[in-house]
C-alpha cells in the first residue's frame, strides 16, 4: 500500500517516521495540488493538511486512492461529496485543539480589549516608559460574549469567559440545553445574539450553508461598537462587509486568525485589513502549539493505521 504524506515540514518528519515505523511512507514538504499530482499517482492513501486542495480533478488523477487523511478538523479543502462517489474514505482529526483554539480566542480578545498592540507600539515610538494616550482598554467582566457555535471549542470558550466574569449568549443550530443550564447561559437566534453581544466569537464549522454567516445584511445588527473574533474559517465572514463596518464604526475592532480566501494569498499580495488600526490579524495559528501539533500527528497516524487494518476511524460522513 503506497502512502504519501504531504505538507510535512522537516521538523515533523522524524516524528512521523517514528510513529509509522514499519510502514512504507513517503514524506513531502509540498502541498498536494494539480501541479504536482504525478507524485501521488499510485497512492492508496494521501495524508494532507489544509493547503492541499483535493478537487475533483485531483481525485480523478489518483485511480488507486482509497483514503484521504487530513491533519485538520475542517475538511472544506476536500471535495467530500465527489470522493464518496468514488468510495474514498476521508478521515479527519475531530478534536486536537479544543482548549488550544479557545485559549487563542482570548489572546485575540485581550489584545483588543487591553490595547496590547497600541501600548507596545507606543512604548517603542515614545522612547520612554510613559503610557500611550491610545492604550486605554476595557474590562471583560460584565461584558456579554456571543458565542456562535457551541461544539468543543465553543464550550471551552464559554468556560473561559465565565472565569472572566462575562455574560454569555450563544447560537447553535443544535443547542446543548443541558450544557447551557449547567453553565448559566442562554441560546438565541443569530440576529438576537449579534444585537446583544459586546464581543462576537465564531466557532462554527464552514459548510456551503453557512458561507458568509456574517454578511452585509446581518452585520448591521451588531451592537454599536462591538468586536468580532474569528478563529474558525475565513469564509464564514463576508470580508467586504466587515471592512465597511470597521471603517464606519459599526464594529469597533476585529481579531482574525483566519481570512476569506487565505489559501489564495501569495507573497506580496495586499491584505486590506492587515494595516487597519482596529484589526489584529494572525496567519491561521490558533491551533499551533507543541501539544496540539503532537495530538494532530498522533491522531493522523492512528487514522492511517486503522484504515490499513480495515477498521477506519474518524470518518467524515
Amino acid at each position: 500500500m503506497k502512502i504519501i504524506l504531504f505538507e510535512v515540514p522537516k521538523s515533523e518528519q522524524a516524528i512521523f517516521l517514528e510513529l509509522l515505523a514499519g510502514i512504507d511512507i513517503t514524506l513531502s514538504e509540498e502541498k498536494l495540488s494539480e501541479s504536482n499530482i504525478a507524485e501521488a499517482k499510485d497512492a492508496d492513501i494521501v495524508c494532507i493538511f489544509t493547503n492541499s486542495m483535493i478537487t475533483k480533478n485531483v481525485i480523478d488523477f489518483l485511480p488507486n486512492l482509497k483514503a484521504i487523511v487530513t491533519r485538520s478538523t475542517g475538511f472544506d479543502h476536500i471535495d467530500v461529496a465527489y470522493a464518496h462517489t468514488k468510495n474514498i474514505k476521508i478521515c479527519n482529526v475531530p478534536a486536537y485543539g479544543s482548549e488550544t483554539v479557545a485559549e487563542f480566542t482570548f489572546a485575540l480578545i485581550l489584545t483588543l480589549s487591553r490595547k496590547v498592540r497600541e501600548a507596545t507600539l507606543g512604548l517603542k515610538e515614545n522612547g520612554d516608559y510613559t503610557v500611550p494616550a491610545n492604550s486605554k482598554g476595557f474590562d471583560l467582566s460584565g461584558k456579554t460574549l456571543g458565542v456562535i457555535g457551541t461544539g468543543k471549542i465553543g464550550k471551552n470558550v464559554i468556560h473561559i469567559a465565565r472565569g472572566f466574569g462575562m455574560n454569555v449568549v450563544a447560537y447553535d443550530m443544535y443547542p446543548d440545553l443541558a450544557f447551557a443550564k449547567e453553565n448559566n447561559f442562554t441560546y438565541g437566534n443569530l440576529p438576537d445574539i449579534l444585537a446583544q453581544a459586546d464581543i462576537v466569537t465564531l466557532h462554527a464549522p464552514y459548510t456551503k450553508e453557512n458561507h458568509h454567516l456574517i454578511n452585509k445584511e446581518n452585520i448591521s445588527l451588531f451592537k454599536k461598537g462591538a468586536y468580532l473574533i474569528n478563529t474558525a474559517r475565513g469564509e464564514l465572514v463576508d470580508s467586504e462587509a466587515l471592512i465597511s463596518s470597521l471603517k464606519n464604526g459599526t464594529i469597533a475592532g476585529a481579531g482574525l486568525d483566519v481570512l476569506e480566501g487565505e489559501r489564495l494569498i501569495k507573497k506580496g499580495d495586499t491584505i486590506p485589513m492587515l494595516d487597519m488600526p482596529n484589526v489584529v490579524m494572525t496567519p491561521h495559528i490558533a491551533f499551533n502549539t507543541k501539544e496540539a501539533e503532537l495530538r494532530i500527528m498522533q491522531t493522523s497516524v492512528d487514522n492511517i493505521k486503522n484504515f490499513i487494518s480495515g477498521a477506519p476511524i474518524n470518518l467524515v460522513k
